[in-house]
């Protein structure tokens, strides 16, 4: 008797659990695109928000896709000085899950003030920009993740070495942990893989400097940007991508990354970044992408799960750098996966 007892009071306890796991799904789905309650309502989700620096106070672009309380993405792009129009394919996913995404146009990116003064480009002055726009969002460790592709991967893991008290999950897509150990890789195993006879006239272009030179673009984008950034024939990339290289800006990338995505050229500032010895001091839950065919070392991004203490490795076999596009079904179900166990507090590390 004592025994079915037990046995009716554990089902009535799992019930009530499921149905109030439910209800908060339903209210969640119910309210997501209510903009009612919201301060943002008037522009749709757009807010400029106010960025002080050392050399002078800037408004950079944002946009809230969609409410939950218990998950808020902010979504910080490539470059740098490119746009967060490299993330609208996102717009295809998040929703359906009722998942809130900020898109978010960096100081200096084409939707954001773009002051000329290379003094504002550091990895330091970048991270205390997030922590102001995370701020003006008012999100917090309850609901806060960034999702950094890239140079924004670069920003994500800088911001989260100093601030992971603030969030609640962190998504490293698409970035080493080392621009030194990049190059490498560059130099040493995607450039062998093309033909080289296009390799020397690549290489001869950079050794001169001459990286105003059309050609310089053209054999990149034909020959190694169709195979390690987006593995589809240039007439076949989005509309949105194509959109996003039209508004980059020059200044940043050069001073920053380079000329090129063939690893850092030049004197750019990123050329020595590296925090490899650092990643073990983060315990957020990590959720780490990498891809067969990217410009980064896909085992080194999985080296990276396993170095911070809980992290996750998700790997894009047809993927390239800009996996959320070339294997996508594979890339948003994973990434999906990841803020779903977070949120429902059943994320174990792999």
């Amino acid at each position: 008797m004592k025994l079915k007892i037990i046995i009716c009071s554990l089902l009535t306890l799992l019930l009530f659990s499921n149905c109030k796991k439910e209800n908060k799904t339903d209210t969640i789905k119910a309210n997501y695109l209510d903009f009612s309650k919201r301060d943002d309502q008037f522009t749709g989700g757009i807010k400029m928000i106010p960025i002080t620096t050392p050399h002078g106070t800037f408004k950079v672009w944002t946009k809230r896709v969609g409410n939950n309380p218990t998950i808020k993405v902010l979504l910080l792009h490539g470059g740098p000085g490119v746009t967060h129009e490299l993330y609208e394919c996102f717009d295809g996913y998040f929703p359906n899950e009722s998942i809130e995404y900020i898109y978010y146009d960096q100081l200096g990116s084409y939707y954001s003030d773009q002051p000329n003064d290379n003094r504002l480009w550091t990895n330091e002055r970048f991270v205390e920009e997030v922590e102001q726009v995370r701020i003006a969002l008012g999100c917090d460790s309850s609901n806060f993740y960034v999702l950094g592709q890239s140079w924004g991967g670069i920003l994500a893991m800088e911001y989260a070495l100093k601030y992971q008290k603030n969030l609640k999950g962190l998504i490293i897509s698409n970035m080493m942990a080392s621009i030194p150990e990049y190059n490498k890789y560059a130099q040493t195993v995607l450039g062998p893989q093309m033909d080289p006879k296009i390799l020397k006239q690549i290489q001869e272009i950079e050794k001169n400097n001459d990286f105003s030179n059309p050609k310089y673009n053209e054999l990149l984008m034909k020959y190694y940007y169709t195979e390690h950034i987006l593995r589809k024939p240039l007439e076949e990339w989005p509309e949105a991508v194509n959109r996003c290289f039209k508004h980059i800006n020059p200044n940043v990338y050069v001073f920053m990354q380079g000329h090129s995505e063939f690893g850092i050229t030049g004197n750019a500032s990123l050329k020595n970044w590296d925090v490899k010895n650092r990643l073990k001091t983060l315990t957020i839950p990590t959720l780490v992408i990498g891809a067969k065919y990217d410009t980064m070392d896909p085992e080194h991004m999985k080296w990276i799960a396993n170095e911070v203490q809980n992290g996750r490795f998700l790997f894009c076999p047809n993927g390239s750098h800009l996996s959320q596009y070339d294997d996508q079904k594979v890339y948003f179900k994973g990434l999906i996966q990841f803020l779903r166990d977070v949120d429902g507090g059943t994320f174990v590390k792999s």
